[in-house]
């Protein structure tokens, strides 16, 4: 479910909104120069960022992020809720992870399943598997640069935000308290008349949501919204979600210097790579990050994991 969840948030990060370096204010209160008077301005009364402006911030600093990223590591606990056809609860699985960067690329190397560590036989699979999927990734990249077109780390191609703001709109801004934080919140709606020129240009022409931007970082910290349209990757055979599918993340900002995965929340049907089907719900949990040092010593970063809401 690693794969379906990273679909998701790379729509939504990617695909809506691009990626971030600070472009905002310093704190709640801005400079005001009127008439020869200097003074701070309420939150409340500072105009509202022009949201294509705030956008394009975003996606210019979500790829400066990476580059901060690659130097963390932090553990992912999925929960998956399956449901049979009438809706009851058909099983449940827990999952670990451990996300890093490995050549390049993000992985996400599996711990434990259902509490249960891996066996050396298993261990040596999933270091495999890491191993033919990076190196795919790998691939991609170098075919998507010869081609001149731009790519995300794994090799799929990326969405501008100004490609974005063309497939649909963000309408309703407006300036929200979240965690302390003033952050930016504005609804999108795709265009359904707007010509797409690819698969992934569909799903976010036909997506609904709303997003929150930290107002002074320009990121992402929140997202929420729901498929309108089916979607597939590879013919259904990379992935496939199916309408109706809803879905939550949440980031948050670890060590002062960069916004990580804190919370991803899915609920509908999707299947990937074949061997993974997904009916009911999906919650992923991030904690225990640590940041490597040039030393090569992984130094723990204190910031507990959320709790797991029940539902």
């Amino acid at each position: 479910m690693v794969l379906v969840r990273r679909t998701l948030v790379s729509v939504v990060a990617f695909g809506w909104l691009g990626v971030a370096t600070g472009l905002g204010f310093s704190s709640g209160y801005q400079e005001s120069v009127t008439a020869g008077q200097t003074g701070l301005v309420p939150t409340s009364e500072k105009p509202l960022p022009d949201i294509a402006d705030l956008m394009h911030a975003v996606e210019t600093n979500q790829r400066a992020a990476e580059a901060i990223e690659k130097d963390y590591l932090y553990r992912s606990t999925v929960t998956e809720q399956q449901l049979d056809p009438h809706g009851g609860l058909k099983k449940t699985e827990t999952m670990e992870y451990e996300i890093f960067w490995e050549n390049g690329v993000p992985v996400g190397r599996l711990l434990k399943k259902n509490g249960r560590e891996l066996n050396a036989d298993e261990q040596k699979k999933e270091n495999e598997r890491i191993d033919k999927d990076s190196e795919k990734a790998k691939e991609r990249r170098e075919k998507a640069d010869e081609s001149g077109k731009e790519s995300d780390a794994r090799g799929h191609e990326l969405m501008t935000a100004s490609r974005a703001l063309e497939l649909g709109s963000f309408t309703n801004p407006r300036r929200v308290q979240l965690d302390g934080r003033d952050t930016i919140v504005a609804d999108y709606a795709g265009d359904p008349k707007a010509k797409t020129r690819n698969r992934f240009e569909e799903v976010v022409r036909d997506m609904t949501g709303t997003v929150w931007v930290d107002e002074q970082d320009r990121v992402l910290v929140k997202a929420e919204g729901h498929f309108v349209n089916n979607f597939k990757i590879g013919g259904g055979l990379l992935a496939n979600i199916q309408k109706g599918t809803s879905f939550s993340m949440e980031q948050r900002k670890v060590n002062g210097e960069v916004w990580l995965p804190a919370r991803f929340e899915g609920q509908g049907s999707a299947r990937a790579l074949l061997f993974v089907s997904f009916n009911g719900r999906l919650q992923a949990v991030e904690s225990d990050y640590k940041k490597f040092k040039a030393t090569s010593t992984i130094v723990p970063i204190d910031s507990p994991a959320p709790e797991i809401s029940p539902k």
